[in-house]
C-alpha cells in the first residue's frame, strides 16, 4: 500500500486522470457520462498504483546504490507481472522506433521563417574561425541550403 507520506501529502477531492478515465471508462461500454464515484475510485486506485511502483522502483535504486531511478528499476518493481512488462517493453519499443523515424523523417518544410533567423530562433553572434578547409568559417555556420536559391547560406548575423 501506498506510503502514509505519500498519501497525507496528496489533496483529497482532486482528480488527477479524469479526463482520461473518462474516455477510458466509455471506451470499454460506460455512459458517455459515468458517475463521479466511479471516476474518484478509478483515479484513487491508478493514483495509488503510480505511488506505488515509483516508491518501489525507488527502493530498488536505492538497494543498487544510485540516487536516480533508472528505467531498469521500473522494469524490475513489474517484471512480476507478466502482462505489465509485455505492454511496457512494447511501448518501450515503439518509442524508440517513433524517435528513429522522426529522425529520418525530419524535414524543414514549412519553416522558412524560423530559419532564417525569425521569431523563435536565438541568433548567435558570428566569431570568425577556421574551418575544416583552411577557410575563415563563422561560427552558426550550419552549411543549410537555401531553398529559394539553391546554394548554401549561413544563418549568422
Amino acid at each position: 500500500m501506498t506510503e502514509p507520506r505519500a498519501r497525507a501529502a496528496r489533496q483529497k477531492g482532486q482528480l488527477n486522470f479524469e479526463k482520461e478515465l473518462r474516455g477510458l471508462l466509455y471506451a470499454h461500454g460506460d455512459d458517455l457520462d459515468p458517475l463521479p464515484e466511479t471516476v474518484r475510485v478509478l483515479d484513487e486506485i491508478v493514483t495509488d498504483f503510480i505511488i506505488e511502483t515509483c516508491h518501489a522502483a525507488s527502493r530498488h535504486a536505492t538497494l543498487n546504490n544510485r540516487q536516480k531511478v533508472k528505467l531498469e528499476d521500473f522494469k524490475f518493481v513489474v517484471s512480476k507481472d507478466e502482462r505489465l512488462l509485455g505492454r511496457m517493453t512494447e511501448l518501450i519499443g515503439m518509442e524508440k522506433e517513433l524517435k528513429q523515424a522522426r529522425k529520418f523523417f525530419n524535414t524543414d518544410e514549412g519553416k522558412v521563417g524560423l530559419e532564417r533567423g525569425g521569431p523563435g530562433r536565438k541568433r548567435k553572434r558570428a566569431t570568425k574561425e577556421k574551418g575544416e578547409d583552411g577557410e575563415d568559417a563563422e561560427e552558426g555556420d550550419d552549411g543549410m541550403e537555401d531553398p529559394m536559391f539553391g546554394a548554401f547560406t549561413s544563418f549568422a548575423e
